[in-house]
């Protein structure tokens, strides 16, 4: 599928409510969880151990819930080419539900609708439903709300 291409508030209006495509698929291997508990200090087990994980409930290490989330806007921009912007801020998430985590190795794609979008005086609120899919399961790791604001030129 082709990226879409949107450069102003007009052209990003024509696809309220509709789904605006998928990312490729990222593997989340044990360097990257490793990464993010050195990053954010959190050094649980169920991340950092594969021995111990192994003897766990998912039998391997699961990526963190915020490992999961931060990828969102490098897969977001696989999936949209937002053009004319002077800056882009993210501006929250709402309705955030973490359904089946992602173990190492697993595979995930973002897809996207776009709920709504906003003009504040001149700022594009644009809120998109997300959802992270795993390659191979019918349930997603996580469906959130997310909230961008553009800026464009």
């Amino acid at each position: 599928m082709s990226k879409l291409v949107i450069g102003s508030f007009q052209e990003f209006e024509q696809h309220i409510g509709k789904d605006l495509g998928y990312s490729d698929y990222l593997k989340i291997t044990q360097e990257q969880i490793n990464k993010f508990a050195e990053a954010t200090l959190d050094h649980q087990w169920i991340h950092t151990d594969p021995v111990r994980a192994a003897e766990g409930p998912f039998k391997k290490p699961i990526a963190h819930g915020y490992l999961a989330l931060s990828i969102i806007p490098y897969l977001w921009d696989q999936i949209a080419e937002i053009n004319n912007v002077k800056m882009l801020v993210n501006y929250g998430i709402e309705k955030l539900k973490f359904a089946q985590p992602v173990v190492v190795d697993n595979e995930v794609r973002l897809k996207v609708t776009l709920e709504s979008l906003a003009d504040l005086r001149g700022i594009t609120k644009a809120q998109l439903l997300a959802t992270l899919e795993i390659k191979d399961n019918p349930k997603p790791a996580f469906t959130a709300s997310i909230i961008f604001l553009y800026h464009f030129k």
